[in-house]
């Protein structure tokens, strides 16, 4: 496997490949896309790049065999969920005085170091980003030519952030850290301003069709449509949505539109939010209801704007144009904040079958 397996933002991977190719890699780099757009696959690529043992090239530029120790070992963290499961797993099985003070890490190569936001708040903390700082400045490379330090994500607890930017203002000649995000203003200014941010574009929806109907032939034409219109672009959502997941939370996410629009139902509302409980389980249900939300809310919005051929859920199209008649622009900006106020909530750890209720309440036009 190497950069030709990276589908898309071809100019994007062709400028980082060339600073490789003359030693300038960037000590400070944000990519930014959506979820799913290969932020996490393109940065192990990168530093695979930058320390292969045995690098080769092609299209005339740097490439990584995929082969040596420093490429498998880094790969080994790919499956990113899996390699988080084991070590919040690990984390359990700790004395409660070691589990407090314990945060997540992911480093399945000496000299990569993978930052994760940590369970159950899922933010990045200030335990994590002081091993960031202890290793850019007190662990030179042992096996490899640089130290890769990469954030999965921009959701920052205030003192990590801060903490974050000191190492940012001088950071050590041999490390690079790689910050991902799906949104760059989630970022300090401060932090944005210190950094290279490449984002990676949305691919068509013609293009994902055509890559769903090869590796997953299985699907229907009108799976393959809708799956491609619910990835945004973004090839990792393609390939691996679980249509029967979505379908479930959407369902759950057209309750609480209805009963705030149409149905003033609560007994519906209340049996549908009952399962978004406490626990890993409802933590994930409530991630997925959240999005096949937001999703419908920008299906609304757009069909409000008079644009519905770009709506997401082509297969209730019509449900949504009948929703859509009873809805202004104001309520759907007020529908957007109630959404990230729950998300916000989550972190704070707000009991979520009320933050659901309450928010459906919260829009309620009956």
């Amino acid at each position: 496997m190497g950069f030709s397996d990276f589908l898309g933002n071809s100019a994007t991977v062709t400028h980082l490949r060339e600073s490789i190719a003359v030693d300038r890699f960037p000590q400070s780099l944000i990519l930014a896309g959506s979820r799913g757009a290969g932020k996490y696959t393109l940065a192990l690529m990168l530093a695979k790049a930058v320390n292969c043992l045995h690098p080769i090239e092609s299209d005339g530029l740097p490439d990584f065999c995929g082969t040596c120790s420093n490429c498998t070992r880094i790969n080994d963290s790919a499956d990113l969920e899996a390699r988080v499961t084991e070590a919040v797993a690990a984390r359990e099985e700790m004395r409660d005085t070691d589990k407090r003070e314990t945060r997540i890490l992911i480093q399945t190569h000496p000299d990569v170091l993978i930052v994760p936001p940590d369970p159950p708040q899922l933010l990045i903390k200030l335990g994590q980003v002081r091993q960031a700082i202890h290793v850019a400045y007190y662990r030179p490379p042992v096996e490899a030519k640089r130290t890769f330090t990469i954030f999965t994500s921009s959701a920052f607890m205030k003192e990590a952030a801060n903490s974050l930017l000191k190492l940012l203002e001088e950071p050590p000649v041999h490390t690079s850290l790689i910050l991902l995000t799906e949104n760059p203003q989630e970022l300090l200014p401060t932090i944005r301003s210190r950094a290279v941010v490449h984002r990676l574009g949305a691919i068509p929806s013609s293009d994902l069709e055509s890559l769903l109907a090869r590796h997953r032939p299985l699907l229907k034409p009108s799976d393959r449509a809708l799956a491609a219109r619910l990835a945004e672009g973004a090839v990792g959502r393609a390939l691996t949505i679980d249509l029967g997941v979505y379908l479930t939370s959407r369902q759950d996410a057209l309750i609480l539109l209805r009963t705030a629009l149409r149905e003033p139902d609560y007994s519906a509302l209340f049996h549908a939010t009952e399962s978004y409980r406490a626990g890993a389980d409802g933590q994930e249900k409530t991630i997925n209801l959240l999005r096949a939300l937001g999703s419908l809310i920008e299906d609304l919005l757009l069909i409000v704007a008079g644009t519905p051929q770009l709506i997401r859920n082509l297969d209730i199209e019509a449900e949504l144009t009948r929703l859509a008649q009873d809805v202004s622009v104001d309520w759907i900006d007020s529908a957007a904040h109630a959404l990230t106020q729950v998300e916000q909530g989550m972190r704070r750890n707000l009991l979520r079958s009320i933050s659901l209720d309450a928010m459906a309440l919260s829009l309620d036009r009956n």
